[in-house]
C-alpha cells in the first residue's frame, strides 16, 4: 500500500493544478463577455426590469435586440451603451424645445 500522504498529496497537487487552469481561463473569458449574448430573462435581470418591461422596450424599438428563429438575444454591450445613454428627448418634444427658445 501507498502512504496516505503521498496519496493525500498528490490529490492536493492536482487540485491545484485544476485551480491554476480555472484562474487562467477566467481571465481569457472575462475579454469575451461583452460579447456574450443574453436572452430576454437574462437581459431582465441585468436592466432589473421585469420580462414584460423587456418585450414592450423590444416593441417599441427602444432597446436593440437581434432577433432568430422566434427568439430575441441581447448583445451585453450594447445594452450598456442603451443604459449609459439615457432617455432621449422624442421628435416632437425637441420641436417644441426648438420652438420656445428666443429667437435673436
Amino acid at each position: 500500500m501507498n502512504n496516505p500522504f503521498e496519496i493525500i498529496e498528490s490529490r492536493l497537487s492536482n487540485i491545484e493544478n485544476l485551480l491554476l487552469d480555472l484562474k487562467h481561463n477566467a481571465s481569457d473569458h472575462s475579454n469575451s463577455t461583452n460579447e456574450a449574448l443574453l436572452t430576454v430573462k437574462d437581459a431582465a435581470k441585468f436592466l432589473s426590469l421585469s420580462v414584460p418591461t423587456i418585450y414592450s422596450l423590444i416593441s417599441k424599438n427602444e432597446l436593440p435586440v437581434m432577433k432568430r428563429a422566434k427568439r430575441c438575444y441581447f448583445s451585453k454591450a450594447d445594452l450598456l451603451n442603451y443604459v449609459r445613454e439615457g432617455k432621449k428627448l422624442q421628435s416632437g418634444k425637441i420641436e417644441a424645445v426648438d420652438f420656445l427658445k428666443p429667437k435673436k
